[in-house]
């Protein structure tokens, strides 16, 4: 099964700078636990403690997952996921 995995800017220095990967997995756990195999270190920067980081927003084919069922949200052949860390900042 392959799931196309869009990375941010902030994360490509594991990918090797790559802006989007492959990867495979039955649910968004299994596909992050696919994606350290080749890219290590990218798992601990997206999840902690079994969940989703708190600042670290993933869509399932521009669907917000936390309105899915989180990590545990499955997957299908050809999906895509993207990971945005969340932004804050500006002027005060």
């Amino acid at each position: 099964m392959a799931i196309e995995v869009r990375i941010p800017t902030i994360l490509r220095q594991y990918t090797d700078g790559k802006k989007a990967v492959e990867g495979s997995g039955d649910t968004l756990a299994d596909l992050f636990t696919d994606l350290e195999t080749r890219h290590t270190g990218i798992q601990a920067r997206i999840v902690e403690k079994g969940q989703l980081r708190r600042f670290i927003n993933v869509y399932l084919n521009d669907e917000d997952v936390r309105f899915v069922e989180g990590i545990d949200t499955k997957l299908t052949d050809g999906d895509t996921v993207t990971i945005l860390p969340a932004v804050a900042g500006g002027m005060a």
